[in-house]
């Protein structure tokens, strides 16, 4: 016969491990994107504070001009200055060489392009004002808007390039 005392129970399975807290193994994962979220962010946070100081040092300078000459003039200088960052030569680049070299492709700055006045670049009528606008008597303030726009655009890019 049977011993009462040993009654035996069918085997049981322990309960599945809890949901939270994670194992070390997901907390290390979340720590890396973290990580890496972080560095990313970072980087783009930086970059976008070098695009707002580098327009402001643009801004600032055309703001201190006082006619609309005065402001073709600086775009001029500001814009001679940001090109030898590319090319040290540049600055001393004259009439169509010197829009030729301004409406150079991005990262394809020493490739020789032809500008042409359909392309809305330098090559039509914003780039002889550039040539030509510091040495008038007067300036059209829409003309030097639209290129003040253009110029803004190409420092920035040259700025940033490097």
């Amino acid at each position: 016969m049977q011993d009462p005392t040993l009654l035996l129970r069918d085997i049981h399975q322990p309960p599945a491990p809890p949901f939270w807290p994670p194992a070390p193994g997901w907390w290390l994962l979340a720590g890396a994107v973290l990580l890496v979220l972080g560095i990313v962010m970072g980087l783009r946070w930086k970059r976008a504070r070098r695009r707002r100081e580098i327009a402001a040092i643009f801004d600032n300078a055309l703001d201190e001009a006082a006619t609309p000459t005065a402001e073709v003039a600086a775009i001029s200088q500001l814009l001679r200055r940001a090109a030898r960052r590319i090319d040290p030569e540049a600055d001393r680049l004259q009439g169509d060489a010197w829009l030729a070299f301004l409406d150079r492709p991005a990262g394809n700055t020493r490739r020789s392009r032809k500008a042409s006045a359909t392309d809305g670049g330098f090559g039509g009528a914003p780039g002889r004002l550039l040539l030509e606008g510091a040495f008038r008597p007067e300036v059209d303030p829409a003309d030097v808007a639209t290129l003040r726009s253009l110029a803004r655009a190409r420092f920035q890019q040259w700025m940033l390039d490097q």
